[in-house]
């Protein structure tokens, strides 16, 4: 019997092969590669898509975190409020600029818990960077609410929620910089390293484009000192492609989503809620058990296999060492590493692949 992989990213191509392998097709045989039709078309298509007045591609989800916060002039001395439980990418675009991150603790749906917030302000917080963890949306009433309050930038990481939303608006539009990564295991995937930014304002986003092409609007009239950060042709094209099927991408997670927390029944699991308000669009199905050591070999013994999202906090990291923190720290984010457990969810599973999980889930003791 076939293992069951946790993510299975030819099945997404399959579904759509012809029309991917035409569209790689026409890019290549366009000879332009770089910052051209298909670059600003998707630009177009997942603002709107969205409901952002603008989207400026770039070449990585890391790259739209610490672009971001350069353009917003966040550095040296200034504090960042972040969520324990992000991947350490979300971290890594505020050191990268020389700012500090100060870490606030999860709630009970993996999103920042936003009554946590006031008791890390400081004279020196100058913004709050929310992570949209494992496709689900975060409370953005009440985080919004406190940005506003407190004069406060606010920039969303939805490198794991393509299309979730919170009160029906869509993540990725509610503070000043929506930051997306098109990695190939997101909802929606490049087949490369690509991503993006969302914006409210067009001279905020003039300043992104400026930036990715070596702070340059006009070749060699270099206004800044910027970066290469260039979403590619056949990358864009590819992503027009996936963009063009992705409520029905959705609606297939969601599918999958809901017949796990409707058939998943053992105690020892802990099945993931989204927040009141929030949807979710199921990058990650995330159980949460105590004896996480024994359900693994369990489960992979059952031919099915799991992943942590994610074993060792940022604040935990070796290469965060010099901030100080130690272990116990944060005790609800290192709770949540040590219990968190990713089960298969994929475009293309099956209805047996599915059920195979379901039964070994439950029988695990």
């Amino acid at each position: 019997m076939e293992k069951i992989m946790p993510n299975r990213m030819d099945r997404g191509f399959r579904m759509y092969q012809r029309e991917f392998e035409e569209k790689a097709l026409e890019v290549l045989r366009s000879g332009w590669y770089v910052l051209g039709r298909e670059v600003s078309a998707f630009e177009e298509e997942f603002a709107a898509f969205l409901g952002a007045e603008a989207c400026v591609g770039l070449a990585s989800g890391l790259d739209a975190l610490w672009i971001a916060f350069r353009l917003l002039e966040i550095g040296p001395g200034d504090e960042v409020l972040v969520q324990g439980n992000t991947y350490i990418a979300s971290v890594m675009g505020i050191t990268m600029n020389g700012a500090t991150p100060v870490f606030v603790e999860p709630d009970s749906h993996f999103g920042m818990d936003p009554e946590r917030l006031k008791e890390k302000l400081t004279p020196r917080t100058r913004a709050v960077l929310v992570t949209h963890l494992y496709g689900m949306a975060s409370r953005m009433e009440e985080i919004a609410a406190f940005c506003k309050k407190h004069g406060l930038r606010l920039v969303e990481d939805c490198a794991q929620s393509h299309g979730a939303r919170f009160q029906g608006k869509m993540t990725g539009t509610f503070g000043d910089v929506g930051c997306f990564s098109f990695y190939p295991s997101k909802n929606l995937g490049a087949f490369g390293d690509a991503g993006a930014v969302t914006v409210h304002e067009e001279s905020l986003a003039a300043k992104f484009r400026i930036f990715r092409n070596y702070g340059s609007e006009k070749r060699y009239h270099n206004q800044v000192v910027g970066a290469n950060s260039r979403l590619d042709e056949l990358q864009a094209g590819l992503l027009r492609v996936r963009l063009s099927h992705l409520d029905d991408l959705t609606a297939e997670r969601r599918r999958i989503a809901e017949k796990y927390s409707r058939e998943l029944s053992n105690p020892l699991v802990s099945l993931p809620v989204p927040a009141p308000g929030a949807e979710s669009v199921w990058h990650q199905y995330v159980i949460r058990c105590e004896a996480r050591e024994r359900l693994i070999p369990f489960l992979e013994e059952n031919g099915i296999g799991t992943l942590i999202h994610y074993p060792i906090p940022p604040h935990l990291a070796e290469c965060y060492r010099a901030l100080g923190h130690r272990e116990g720290s944060l005790p609800v984010t290192e709770h949540l590493a040590r219990t968190v457990l990713s089960l298969p969810i994929y475009n293309g599973m099956t209805e047996e692949e599915q059920g195979r999980v379901i039964e070994a889930v439950n029988r695990f003791r």
